[in-house]
């Protein structure tokens, strides 16, 4: 009986380890198809829906869903996509500008131009999983994401943590991004955000006021 249950629990281990590999190397691919900057939104959408059905137990053909997933949501999500990745480069611009100065005004703008990308980068860790979750009008996702990241920290800070991780991991072992950088990432993101929304959305069910309100409940997305 242990025997079987090792052998079981290393089956799941080795073919979830097989699955982030192959989905690291599709979004590789379907994001070098848009150019980089036009790819790397569908396809992490395309992947995090793919992600929450793993999560759910649910079978899915790995290529062919991805690709349907990522054509139909390629214009949707670009332009929820393309004004974060204008924010993070002016974020960055004004950084560098200011951390080039040693004036106590330079230093103390530096500081908060850092706090407020590392703020974005948590909203953004929650920002696909969101959309591959719920079905909202896209200008409320951001926005949705950011009160998320704020409202619930320690998850907001584990998934920093993830993130820094596999950075630090990827700048020390190259040969991680082309098989398993990406991939683990959104495998790892992807299913802590699951567990996170699941939670939320079951406390403000418990919690809702009866009479059929729904005021701050997020309206889940059909499966795609």
């Amino acid at each position: 009986m242990l025997s079987g249950t090792f052998s079981a629990k290393a089956y799941s281990f080795f073919d979830t380890l097989l699955w982030i590999a192959c989905l690291n190397l599709l979004w590789l691919a379907f994001a070098l198809l848009g150019a980089g900057v036009l790819g790397a939104g569908p396809a992490t959408a395309a992947a995090q829906i793919l992600v929450r059905k793993r999560a759910r137990g649910e079978a899915a053909p790995l290529v062919r869903d991805f690709a349907r997933n990522y054509g139909r949501n390629f214009f949707r999500t670009n332009a929820l996509v393309l004004p974060v990745v204008a924010v993070a480069v002016v974020l960055a611009m004004n950084w560098n500008y200011f951390a080039g100065s040693a004036d106590v005004f330079s230093q103390l703008m530096a500081a908060g131009i850092f706090v407020s990308a590392i703020f974005l980068a948590g909203a953004v860790c929650y920002l696909f999983p969101m959309y591959a979750r719920y079905e909202l009008p896209l200008p409320q996702y951001l926005l949705m994401s950011s009160r998320f990241a704020v409202r619930h920290l320690a998850g907001t800070v584990i998934l920093l943590f993830i993130s820094a991780v596999v950075v630090y991991a990827s700048s020390t072992l190259p040969g991680l991004i082309p098989f398993f950088s990406v991939g683990a990432w959104l495998f790892a993101t992807g299913w802590l955000c699951d567990r996170f929304f699941t939670a939320n959305d079951e406390f403000v069910a418990a919690t809702m006021a009866p009479a059929g309100t729904q005021a701050g409940k997020l309206r889940e997305a059909p499966a795609a």
